[in-house]
C-alpha cells in the first residue's frame, strides 16, 4: 500500500469539476461549502484506510508534542499527571462514539470490547494483536510508535503504565461497566521482551 500521504495526494490532483462550484480556465475549483465528512467523498476504499492511518499518526504528533513540551518545562511527573488526565477523559468519549458507531449493544462484553479495540485511534498506526485466553481477552502492542520515537531521540522510555491503565480501563468500562482491566506488562514494569505494552481484560458481576 502506498504511504498515507502519497494515497491521500493521489486523489487531489488539478482536476474534477464540483457541481456547486464549477472548474475555473485555470483549472481551480470554485467556492464550495463543506460539512464533516465531505472532504472524505472523493476517496477510494484505500485511501480512506490510509487516512485513517495518517489521523492515527496525527493524533500521536499532538500528543507527544504537549506531552514532551510539559516534560521539558515542569518535569515527568507533572507531564504523567496531565497525561492521564488527557486520557481519562478522551478514552471514555472515543469509547462511547465507537459504540454507536459499530451498533454495540449496553451490555457488549468482551466481543465488543474485541471489535472495538482494532478501531481505536492509537491501535492504526501501531502493531497490535488479540488473543483469548480462557474467558479473558488480551490486547498486545506489539510495536509502539511513542516509545520507538522517544528512543530514536535518545529520550528515555515514557513510563506510561499508569496512562495505561486509565486509557484502557476507562474505555473498556465505557463499553461495557462490567469489564475489569489489568496490566501484564508495560513500562516501566515491562515484563514480556516480546511487546511494547500488554493489557488484560474480563468480566466481573
Amino acid at each position: 500500500m502506498a504511504s498515507s500521504e502519497e494515497a491521500v495526494r493521489g486523489t487531489c490532483g488539478a482536476g474534477g469539476a464540483h457541481a456547486d462550484g464549477g472548474e475555473r480556465a485555470d483549472g481551480r475549483v470554485g467556492g464550495r461549502a463543506f460539512g464533516p465528512g465531505d472532504g472524505l467523498a472523493g476517496l477510494f476504499r484505500e485511501q480512506l484506510a490510509a487516512y485513517a492511518v495518517l489521523c492515527s499518526k496525527n493524533l500521536f504528533a499532538i500528543d507527544g508534542t504537549w506531552f514532551q513540551s510539559i516534560e521539558a518545562e515542569c518535569g515527568m511527573d507533572a507531564a504523567i499527571r496531565h497525561d492521564e488526565n488527557a486520557w481519562r477523559r478522551y478514552s471514555a468519549t472515543e469509547a462511547r462514539r465507537l459504540k454507536a458507531f459499530l451498533g454495540l449493544g449496553e451490555s457488549c462484553g468482551l466481543e465488543g470490547l474485541a471489535a472495538a479495540l482494532p478501531l481505536k485511534l492509537t491501535s492504526l498506526c501501531n502493531e497490535t494483536e488479540l488473543r483469548w485466553e480462557g474467558d479473558e481477552l488480551v490486547f498486545r502492542v506489539t510495536t509502539c510508535r511513542v516509545q520507538a520515537a522517544r528512543t530514536r531521540k535518545g529520550m528515555p522510555l515514557h513510563p506510561c503504565k499508569s496512562v495505561g491503565l486509565l486509557e484502557y480501563g476507562c474505555f473498556a468500562r465505557a463499553l461495557d461497566e462490567r469489564i475489569v482491566c489489568t496490566c501484564d506488562s508495560c513500562h516501566p514494569e515491562a515484563v514480556d521482551g516480546t511487546c511494547a505494552c500488554a493489557w488484560r481484560f474480563r468480566l466481573e458481576g
